[in-house]
């Protein structure tokens, strides 16, 4: 059975919405507020881990990074090449499921951006994913992540909404299970031709939880924020981003 991460035709027909114009227009000040946050340096390597088209990738490499997108989606891939191409940015670009990446010891700084964790409704696949990142980052090496955190996610929860752009409207209906733990979503996008309907659901991780997965993985110290400006994660937060270092090996 496919799972809907698997699902080419949902990334595929959702990929405007998903990464909109405007979420290409904010990547250039996400890129410095990863920065900002991380303290990474140009010329460092750096995993886009979950890059989808390469929002954050390309704009790590204007900047004199040696970035590795890596995306389980061909055709976010193809986008990612098409655009490093153009402007003639190098880039490695890597077709394969995060439970998989490994590069021992190589990279001196990891992203997770935009929920791009806890797909795998077995708890011990996403537990492999940051063992994976962790192997994968230099003695000193840091991970940053951003997601919607189940603090945030419970002030605003609204069962169902629409919205409407160029005449495309936007349905979303969502419903919780697992004391609070997992999301199930369902998307229906009509196009004023054809009604396209999707489900996906992932878990949802309070700071707390998220904290506690990392350290298990190894790393030494974590950080949560409420956003990336780095705004304290407390009553006003609007995302849950976190900062993880790899302790310096002597």
């Amino acid at each position: 059975m496919t799972e809907w991460f698997e699902n080419k035709d949902f990334w595929e027909k959702l990929s405007e919405l998903i990464f909109s114009a405007d979420h290409w227009k904010k990547a250039a000040g996400e890129a410095e507020q990863i920065m900002s946050l991380t303290s990474i340096r140009a010329g460092a390597n750096i995993l886009d881990l979950c890059c989808g088209p390469g929002r954050h990738t390309l704009e790590l490499a204007r900047r004199g990074f040696r970035v590795t997108g890596v995306d389980l989606i061909s055709a976010h891939l193809k986008q990612g090449i098409k655009r490093a191409a153009e402007e003639g940015l190098r880039v490695e670009w890597i077709q394969e499921d995060m439970r998989n990446f490994v590069r021992q010891d190589f990279f001196d700084a990891a992203l997770m951006m935009y929920t791009s964790f806890g797909y795998f409704y077995e708890k011990n696949q996403n537990q492999r994913v940051l063992d994976n990142v962790f192997a994968s980052l230099k003695s000193g090496g840091v991970l940053i992540m951003d997601m919607m955190g189940k603090e945030v996610l419970a002030r605003i929860f609204r069962e169902r909404d629409w919205s409407e752009r160029d005449g495309v409207f936007f349905l979303q209906e969502r419903s919780l299970r697992d004391d609070w733990s997992w999301i199930d979503n369902r998307w229906l996008v009509y196009d004023g031709v054809q009604m396209h309907e999707f489900t996906f659901g992932h878990w949802i991780y309070s700071a707390s939880e998220l904290k506690t997965m990392i350290l298990e993985s190894g790393f030494s110290s974590v950080e949560t924020y409420g956003n990336l400006t780095g705004m304290p994660y407390d009553q006003h937060a609007e995302r849950l981003v976190v900062v993880a270092r790899k302790k310096i090996e002597h």
